[in-house]
């Protein structure tokens, strides 16, 4: 029997199986309200304390107020005094994945107005996409056979790994093979310190200005959402007069990258990491799929945690209440952003909830086929656009929400969903840490070199 999809429990904007046994918790169960009042303060005060700039000689870094939430999240949920109970962790997981399509729904609203620049970029936005697809294979890959990782070199490092991924290497090299691990630890080390490093090389990238705000949102868009607003909101703190650009085509690579990641995964970056492992290593164990296998051990432990990894979150939180939560957040987090309040905020939050709750339902009425982030982007955009009689009110009331407001508010949740994971780290090995942190960076900068000089041709 297939498991049946309930979209309320999906992260990252895509769909996760459900058991039967899950915990329901409404607004009548104390322990929501004890989350929703750790979001609410956790999130506060990370935009109350602002953002915080490290100067680095000639350039600086900045930590903005959603990296602070995410950290504080992430520390009071894995603290060991008192840490928030594990169903909480999965309810935060829950809600997560919609906060998700509520920031992409927020996203959108920049797409309608700036479909003239998009096209312009269109050259541009399709070539950075080679550097998503090599940067980790040309920088990750040759540090980790130089540290020794062995053959889950391979799905260490042919992408950032998300959820997908799993399924790419499971089918081509089998779930007891090196490769597989090599996937489960990149998936667990960009889980949970990927939002922070790829705004920390953004912020420090946007000090030195030596590349264009718009080739920096396209190599933005490395495929998973927390890291993308990471790095635009990054970018839009230091150029808010050009936000609704940044937004709009940081929304639309990652978009791009998000659509074209499978097919890409499976037919080029996934065999072409294949190749040239075993050119840098000429390993006779590595000249067949999945030839090399994990002890028992290892294997036992590999499977233990992906299916904890992967597993639906064994708690429930309705899809009304999850969006009032977000919302709520939102308003009170923007309104300490701006310094105010206005009743367009309230009317916006409604906006991006009506946008959620018809890609949840999209989702739902074609079994996951049709992926809710794709039909909440794709309507935004175009009740934005020119053809929409409510364009213009709509991005109106839209600029009453600070964009980096909503990214606080999510990454705050993502932070409170991570204390569960962090006894993972010990079990996927030292060496992940620097191939991690150089697959991700590079991911993100050679999209951007690349963008930088495809606009410098295409104009």
């Amino acid at each position: 029997m297939k498991p049946t999809y309930e979209t309320s429990a999906a992260t990252e904007g895509t769909a996760s199986p459900t058991t039967a046994s899950a915990v329901t918790l409404t607004l009548k169960s104390p322990q929501l309200w004890v989350l929703t009042g750790l979001i609410l303060g956790i999130a506060a005060g990370a935009q109350t304390i602002g953002p915080v700039v490290i100067p680095l000689g000639a350039a600086a870094v900045t930590l903005l107020p959603m990296i602070w939430g995410l950290i504080a999240g992430t520390a009071v949920s894995g603290q060991k005094i008192k840490p928030v109970p594990v169903d909480l962790q999965r309810a935060a997981t829950v809600i997560m994945g919609l906060a998700v399509l509520v920031l992409c729904a927020r996203l959108s609203f920049t797409i309608g107005p700036n479909i003239p620049l998009l096209l312009d970029a269109g050259p541009a936005l399709l070539l950075q996409e080679l550097g998503h697809l090599f940067g980790t294979i040309a920088l990750a890959l040759p540090l980790a056979v130089l540290l020794r990782m062995g053959p889950a070199t391979v799905g260490a490092t042919f992408s950032i790994d998300r959820e997908s991924s799993f399924a790419m290497v499971s089918e081509r090299y089998g779930s007891d093979s090196p490769q597989y691990r090599g996937v489960l630890s990149m998936y667990i080390f960009g889980t949970i310190f990927g939002a922070v490093i790829v705004s920390l090389i953004a912020s420090l990238c946007v000090s030195m200005g030596i590349f264009d705000p718009i080739a920096l949102a396209m190599g933005s868009g490395v495929g998973s959402g927390s890291m993308m607003a990471a790095a635009a909101g990054v970018i839009v703190a230091a150029h808010p007069e050009m936000q609704e650009q940044v937004l709009a085509v940081a929304a639309t690579s990652n978009l791009i990258t998000s659509v074209l990641g499978l097919y890409i995964g499976v037919w080029v970056s996934l065999p072409l990491a294949d190749k040239a492992y075993k050119l840098l290593t000429r390993n006779a164990d590595a000249k067949l799929p999945g030839a090399a296998k994990l002890d028992e051990q290892e294997l036992a432990a590999t499977r233990a945690t992906a299916a904890v990894l992967l597993e639906a979150p064994k708690v429930k939180v309705g899809l009304w209440t999850s969006l009032a939560i977000i919302g709520t957040a939102g308003v009170i987090v923007t309104t300490i952003a701006v310094k105010g309040f206005l009743w367009e905020m309230i009317a916006t939050y409604a906006l991006l909830s009506l946008l959620t709750v018809l890609g949840v339902a999209a989702a739902r009425a074609t079994k996951g086929k049709l992926p809710a982030i794709i039909v909440v982007i794709t309507l935004g955009a175009l009740a934005t656009s020119p053809i929409s009689p409510l364009a213009t009110w709509i991005v109106g009331a839209a600029e009453s929400v600070n964009f980096l407001s909503v990214i606080t508010v999510m990454l705050t949740i993502a932070g409170l969903s991570l204390g569960k994971d962090l006894p993972m780290l010990k079990s996927i090995g030292w060496r992940i840490i620097p191939v991690g942190m150089v697959a991700i960076i590079a991911s993100f900068l050679l999209a951007t070199i690349i963008a930088e000089f495809a606009l410098g041709l295409w104009h």
